[in-house]
């Protein structure tokens, strides 16, 4: 794009959509109130970035072609290709658990609306038994987490390796401050 690689423009999607699903995921798995709320947005932004890696890695590939192979080049290559797993992994499980804990919820209410049709005094409470559904959400939740932490620790670790590619060979000396008229 006018001379310039598209990569570096197209990586801020994942570097701004990637942690932003990881603090939404996290939020969504461990806080029910957020989970009621915000469940389906998160699980959309986290397909977002999801769908935003690809693209960084395509674009990533045309760049690696036309630049010489080194071993920063490499790493970074490496760990970019492993982020879709863990990104993917994330989206998967925040889905699962959303809809899980979306069909816990309409359940809930079946059985609430059951026991107010009944009439007065026919029962005290509905009964849920729900057992397996909340080890179900209890599992989906920790592997959520999980694979959020591990898909931030990717996210800085190819940034890092790719800021080393790009930059590492160049040395930076600390210039003084200039010394104008007023100092």
């Amino acid at each position: 794009m006018f001379g310039l690689p598209l990569h570096p423009l197209v990586v801020h999607a994942v570097i701004v959509l990637v942690p932003a699903a990881v603090i939404g995921s996290v939020l969504v798995a461990v806080w029910p109130r957020v989970r009621a709320r915000w469940a389906w947005p998160v699980v959309a932004l986290t397909a977002m970035a999801t769908l935003a890696i690809p693209v960084a890695t395509s674009t990533g590939e045309g760049l690696e072609r036309n630049i010489p192979r080194t071993p920063s080049i490499q790493a970074h290559v490496e760990l970019g290709d492993q982020l879709l797993v863990f990104v993917a992994a994330m989206l998967v499980c925040v889905a699962a658990l959303v809809a899980l804990d979306r069909m816990r919820r309409r359940r809930t209410a079946d059985a609430t609306l059951a026991a107010h049709r009944a009439g007065p005094g026919t029962m005290a409470a509905p009964r849920i038994r729900d057992g397996q559904a909340q080890v179900a959400a209890l599992v989906l939740a920790v592997l959520t987490v999980g694979f959020a932490l591990v898909s931030a620790v990717q996210v800085v670790r190819i940034g890092d390796s790719g800021a080393r590619a790009a930059w590492g060979s160049l040395q930076y000396a600390p210039q003084p401050w200039p010394v104008g008229r007023d100092g």
